[in-house]
């Protein structure tokens, strides 16, 4: 079992690019996809950003056989033949239509099915685009100068995160169905997955600042950031005071990193600060400024497109694109490696052949579950040496999913992501406030080791040897030092997976370099096609991170159930930037393709028009026509616009529904809108997600109480799964908090722990 799901067979009847990026991955880990085409065809089969660039060549559009490739693909119109074929799947892949999901589950519990819909299937159908769900998520305010109008992360990320997530609890409910017979209903809601890939929590921040934490506009402009440079552009990334005081001293201000010390002051001192840095950066080439930044320790990377993107020496020499099977077209390999076993080749993408017999199941007989339904990772243990967002993200969604995970600190380098809790300096035990450390560490446990001492060290080890994942996201050279190597891990359990999470991989020209969500937007070109058009490229703001925790709790997952087939665990690498290059991948196709650049186009973009955001009386409007449908229920609103081409008269159709939109109140205009069957959505603060009323009925945010903040409330997963009620079992672990009872299972008693602490190995305090 050289994946992990060989031999599953999965079902795609939803098709797009949510199904076909859930389905890739799925086949990427081995499965067998089948996809259910209309009559018409997949949506995709014909597109390219340009609608000019496949025509007469009869093949399929790039990025249809990039997700595709492998998979076989009948067509099936007939609502029976469907649902026979979904019948058929150990795991199905379905919409908001199309496929009756009640009829699979009572009549096979042991099924999977995976139903991925705007809001969750009580909403059922309802009009949107990945740019409204932004906007109703709170992605969309978060992001943008409070002068000007916020913009959208564009590239559709909320769409391919998405699809990652639904990728992600469909292997973890297969793991289910191996384990206890049960497989189930994963009702998954792409508006909870942008939420919590792009709101940074904001609602949790505001509600430990108490009243401050509604003040001024939510948009924020990070810098330094992406600054200009004499033949391009370069991310900087200081999420320390030690890099930014590394960035002050590389400019030749070193002065500034007490004066500018904290984002909000850069913020209000923007001109003042902007033009020191760009008279700096941008009488320097790109390369030398990497050079100077790389020596200061300082993450940082060029800013790319899909062109340039190709060029990267770290990307050229680790073979990270590959070239199709037809050699048409370049694009990202699958983001994880499992030792020994190759990345899958390239494969043909699938004609659409009639639909036939579906091939019988291989997983499982379709029986009746044979034990009560548990939490799918129930029964996992996981050493968790993850710090910052990425890291605990994968390691939250593991112990979410029922897994028991141990995040591990020291006092005297804790986690990077507490000491967000900063701006709490004056109350007791700031580092406990962090409102990205209380979200993405719910349902763990924590201790503290100090593996600079050797002591620390050989606990580690005896550790390591009674779980079944050690997860790790430093640069390599940090195991390495502390002598943590794969045969040392190895040798003290031989069925162990270790899932390590370094930025740009383990080996190549950027091994030992660091790099966070900022870099891995702006090396993916997430952040070349995010911005207003007369600006300059700008940060998506973090999906990254949470993007890259997906990606690599869907390889653990896989992984595990290799090892649970083969007997023997495994090397994991997941490297932070091809997660983020998978879900680009577009960019580098349509290059690779056609020669196509994708641009920033603003608030636009080449998959609605029009698109955009228009000023209401009390707020932001955004609308989203993607469809000719949906074009043409647009006209029905608002009656002037069926005088023009929705594809040549952009800017006088923006002009029309500007002034439809100014004498309305947001609300009452989206829901006529919606209803008309237009994808529309009034701009949501992110700060007052917990106020969605379908989270509510959906109990996507949880309550939490934690003993230095109290009760908080938390997002839970975006998906509800059945014979599940509740995904917030425990609050984040306050630092070093289960010391004495993790430790005591490698025979640490009382003494040896007073010990320990006196010598600093462990603690519950920061130790500056």
């Amino acid at each position: 079992m050289a994946n992990g799901l060989d031999g599953v067979h999965v079902v795609d009847a939803l098709g797009g690019l949510l199904g076909g990026y859930c389905a890739k991955m799925l086949r990427d880990a081995g499965a067998d996809v089948t996809l259910l085409e209309p009559s018409g065809g997949d949506e995709l089969r014909e597109w390219t950003v340009d609608a000019t660039n496949n025509t007469d060549t009869g093949k399929p559009g790039a990025l249809f056989r990039h997700l595709r490739a492998g998979q076989r693909a009948v067509r099936a119109d007939d609502d029976e033949q469907r649902q026979r074929w979904a019948a058929s799947a150990d795991c199905v892949i379905v919409g908001p239509e199309g496929v009756d999901v009640d009829a699979l589950h009572q009549a096979d519990p042991g099924l999977v099915v995976v139903s991925i819909t705007p809001y969750g299937r009580r909403l059922g159908p309802h009009p949107v685009t990945d740019f409204t769900l932004q906007a109703d998520a709170g992605g969309l305010a978060i992001r943008g100068r409070r002068d000007r109008d916020p913009y959208h992360a564009a590239g559709r990320t909320g769409d391919w995160f998405s699809a990652a997530m639904a990728a992600t609890a469909a292997a973890a409910a297969l793991r289910r169905v191996r384990e206890c017979g049960h497989g189930g209903v994963i009702d998954l809601s792409r508006a909870e997955c942008t939420t919590l890939a792009m709101t940074n929590y904001a609602s949790l921040m505001a509600d430990l600042r108490g009243p401050k934490g509604l003040r001024g506009a939510p948009a924020i402009t990070e810098t330094p950031a992406i600054e200009p440079t004499l033949d391009g552009f370069v991310v900087f990334t200081t999420n320390t005071f030690d890099q930014f005081s590394a960035f002050c001293i590389m400019i030749g201000r070193p002065e500034f990193a007490e004066q500018f010390a904290s984002a909000g002051s850069r913020q209000m001192a923007w001109d003042e600060w902007n033009d020191i840095v760009h008279e700096w950066t941008s009488s320097r080439t790109t390369a030398e400024i990497i050079d100077q930044a790389v020596a200061l320790r300082i993450p940082v990377a060029p800013v790319c497109n899909g062109a340039t993107a190709l060029n990267v020496d770290h990307f050229i020499e680790r073979d990270v694109f590959v070239r199709s099977a037809d050699d048409s077209f370049t694009a990202p390999r699958r983001p994880w490696a499992i030792e020994g076993d190759p990345f899958p080749l390239p494969a043909e993408p699938p004609g659409a052949a009639a639909a036939t017999d579906p091939p019988q199941r291989t997983l499982r007989p379709g029986a009746a579950a044979v034990s009560e339904p548990s939490l799918p990772l129930a029964g996992v243990r996981v050493l968790d040496t993850t710090a910052w967002w990425a890291g605990p993200m994968a390691t939250w969604l593991l112990a979410t999913l029922g897994a028991e995970v141990i995040h591990v600190e020291s006092t005297s380098r804790p986690d990077g992501m507490r000491l967000v809790g900063g701006m709490f300096h004056d109350q007791p035990r700031w580092w406990e406030r962090s409102w990205f450390f209380l979200a993405a560490n719910t349902n763990k446990s924590a201790i503290t080791l100090d593996l600079a001492q050797a002591e620390g060290r050989e606990l580690y080890r005896k550790l390591v040897a009674d779980v079944d994942v050690v997860v790790e996201n430093y640069t390599p050279r940090v195991f390495d030092q502390f002598g943590f190597s794969w045969d040392v891990l190895r040798a003290a359990n031989p069925r162990l997976v270790f899932a390590r999470m370094p930025a740009f991989g383990l080996d190549g020209p950027w091994r030992d370099r660091s790099g966070f969500a900022q870099t891995m937007e702006s090396l993916s070109g997430l952040a070349w096609v995010t911005g207003h058009v007369d600006d300059q490229p700008r940060l998506q703001g973090g999906p990254c991170d949470p993007n890259a925790g997906v990606h690599a709790a869907f390889a653990i997952i896989a992984a595990l159930a290799r090892r649970d087939e083969t007997g023997a665990g495994a090397l994991l690498e997941i490297p932070m930037v091809e997660s983020a290059l998978n879900i680009a991948a577009e960019q580098v196709i349509e290059h690779s393709a056609y020669g196509t650049l994708l641009e920033r186009m603003g608030n636009r973009g080449p998959y609605a028009s029009p698109q955009g955001l228009y000023a209401g009386i009390d707020g932001r409007l955004a609308i989203s026509a993607a469809t000719d449908e949906q074009w043409v229920a647009l006209t029905t609103v608002i009656a002037e616009l069926g005088a023009h081409d929705r594809f040549v008269d952009i800017d006088t159709i923006d002009d029309e529904i500007e002034r439809w939109a100014k004498n309305r109140e947001t609300t009452a205009a989206a829901q006529l809108l919606n209803h008309a069957g237009v994808p529309a959505a009034v701009v949501r603060d992110p700060r007052l997600t917990t106020d969605h009323p379908e989270y509510g009925h959906r109990g996507f945010y949880e309550t939490a109480d934690h003993e230095v903040v109290g009760q908080h409330t938390v997002p839970g997963l975006p998906f509800r799964l059945s014979g599940v009620d509740r995904w917030i079992r425990e609050s984040a672990p306050t630092l070093g908090a289960d010391n004495a009872e993790v430790l005591a299972r490698v025979d640490v008693d009382e003494i040896a722990l007073d010990a320990l602490t006196a010598a600093e190995v462990i603690g519950t305090q920061i130790r500056t």
